[in-house]
């Protein structure tokens, strides 16, 4: 998946500028963080979303590679002081996909039944919906969690729509759950490219790839996330969209087993995204009670 984002990516960076082809200027260097090598644990019990792009940050600070492409919902909150996310591409699909050989959609699942997912959010929601399901902890790249559906280890699995649009197999989604059922990760959908923070050249590079409604969008979420100061163990979903010149801005906190939720949304120009942001996390920070994991 991230080979498959990355070649996006750099496809679009030459189309933009036909001359760094000509000259063989953008090479793809793999890295393999600790994220991608650790699959028997939650992200929460090793160390969070991090995992996924601490040795890509520290090669950009090595000057080994000069941009790096993330799902931005895999991206902390933070940034390390020195660099910056330079250019968000145009959002895909945020919506998550439900995925069965024993039923036809979420509903249909029979009662007992076991659905994979290693997101708290997900299971979350699954759990607020379907509460007599059996979530099972599920990691690995799409390839490992359909061949474990298939060889029935699980009864179901949900995985991010976009995802599978990516590498193509769309098709094998059963049900596209909608926003009201599941709403997605901040940033879910989303391709970010970091870089340097100082690095202009290369920022100017990337102008043309840059999608300005998206990272409105983007801002207002993170900033939504940042006012929760929710850790992965903290169960937290939220979708921006624009609605002409105005963005709509939903979050979402739970606790980890369904038990409770707190909902709200905001609504404002798009110039006050990060506004927007701050007092919604604000207000789902002061209505939520102990145990939503923000104490």
């Amino acid at each position: 998946m991230a080979l498959r984002q990355t070649a996006l990516v750099r496809d679009r960076l030459l189309a933009a500028h036909p001359d760094l082809a000509a000259i063989g200027a953008v090479e793809i260097v793999t890295i393999r963080t600790t994220g991608d090598r650790v699959q028997d644990r939650r992200l929460a019990e090793i160390g969070g979303k991090g995992l996924f792009t601490k040795e890509i940050e520290e090669a950009l600070f090595a000057g080994r590679i000069d941009l790096a492409v993330h799902s931005l919902k895999d991206v902390e909150t933070w940034l390390p002081d020195g660099l910056a996310i330079a250019c968000v591409l145009p959002r895909d699909d945020p919506r998550d996909a439900f995925l069965s050989m024993r039923a036809p959609s979420l509903a249909a699942l029979p009662r007992g039944a076991s659905i994979g997912t290693a997101s708290l959010r997900r299971q979350a929601q699954l759990l607020r919906r379907r509460p007599d399901l059996r979530v099972v902890p599920i990691r690995g790249n799409a390839d490992t969690r359909l061949k474990k559906l298939q060889s029935g280890e699980t009864d179901a699995i949900v995985l991010a729509l976009c995802g599978l649009e990516r590498l193509g197999i769309a098709e094998r989604a059963t049900e596209i759950l909608s926003r009201e059922v599941m709403l997605p990760a901040v940033g879910q959908g989303v391709l970010a490219i970091e870089c340097r923070a100082a690095d202009d050249g290369l920022r100017r590079l990337l102008e043309p790839l840059h999608d300005a409604g998206t990272a409105a969008c983007i801002m207002a979420e993170r900033a939504m996330l940042a006012a929760l100061d929710g850790s992965c163990r903290t169960p937290i979903a939220g979708l921006a969209e624009l609605d002409g010149e105005q963005l709509v801005l939903e979050g979402l906190l739970l606790k980890p087993d369904g038990s409770a939720e707190v909902r709200g949304r905001r609504a404002g120009g798009i110039g006050n995204a990060e506004r927007l942001g701050t007092e919604l996390g604000g207000e789902l920070r002061r209505r939520a009670s102990p145990g939503f994991g923000l104490d």
